[in-house]
């Protein structure tokens, strides 16, 4: 009886943890440069003392993500960048560390910070700054080139160059704000990637969210159906249970 409320249970709450990463990654459907995760289960044994070796229990691991690139749509945007390729883009952590993420929709807050989400972006020398008023433009290496307020083409100059890196993609660790970061150091300080010159990104354009929004609801419905098949387990189980005391309080 306890190895069927052992599989139910387990099974339950790996089913619940699957259905909190289809959620997550179909509420990013439409969330730039997104990428959905990758969401296993393995078995492990029951610990504790008078455990028996045929006891086992589901854990629900995240293995990875999905590195597929997703679909780049024109969007016309002066401040919009999609990085081509493998090309990832730096920028800096609430932590202050140097993170990395495909998400190109830029903005430019009041001091001229170019952020990505409220996050500034990393250049050459660090975070990049505008003159207030400029109109800017983006070449293909990241380097972003700026016309003073009231200034004509022939008064443009750079003023910085997006740090684009081409990382083991593999080896990037996803951290709970979405953002990647660099294996760590044999020291244990935070991992930094060094800028790759070839990489290349596109102006006026956005990489959507490599998500589906159709195999996710599919996901999301396979999951609920199991999660219930799962809960006519432990209430099977229960009544067996229940069944079996009823039998064996039976005064002979």
């Amino acid at each position: 009886m306890d190895r069927m409320l052992y599989t139910a249970m387990s099974g339950a709450k790996h089913t619940m943890e699957q259905q909190s990463v289809v959620s997550n990654n179909l509420s990013n459907v439409s969330t730039a440069g997104f990428r959905a995760q990758l969401q296993a289960a393995r078995s492990v044994p029951i610990e504790g003392a008078g455990t028996l070796p045929t006891r086992v229990a589901a854990v629900t691991t995240t293995p990875g993500t999905d590195f597929s690139q997703g679909p780049i749509e024109r969007t016309g945007r002066m401040l919009d960048v999609a990085m081509q390729g493998n090309a990832w883009m730096a920028v800096l952590a609430e932590d202050g560390t140097e993170t990395y993420t495909r998400r190109g929709d830029l903005q430019l807050d009041s001091d001229g910070v170019l952020l990505s989400v409220g996050r500034p972006v990393m250049g050459d020398a660090g975070p990049i700054a505008v003159p207030q008023g400029a109109q800017i433009s983006f070449g293909a290496d990241g380097t972003i080139s700026a016309i003073p307020q009231g200034e004509g083409p022939e008064a443009m100059v750079d003023v910085g160059r997006i740090k684009l890196v081409t990382p083991d993609e593999q080896a990037l660790e996803r951290g709970e704000d979405g953002l990647f970061r660099a294996p760590p150091g044999d020291d244990g300080a935070p991992g930094v990637l060094q800028a790759d010159e070839e990489a290349r990104l596109v102006s006026g354009a956005l990489e959507g969210s490599n998500v589906s929004a159709v195999d996710a609801m599919v996901s999301m419905i396979d999951v609920a159906r199991r999660y219930d098949m799962q809960m006519k387990m432990l209430s099977t189980a229960d009544e067996n249970a229940q069944r079996a005391n009823s039998i064996l309080s039976i005064q002979g």
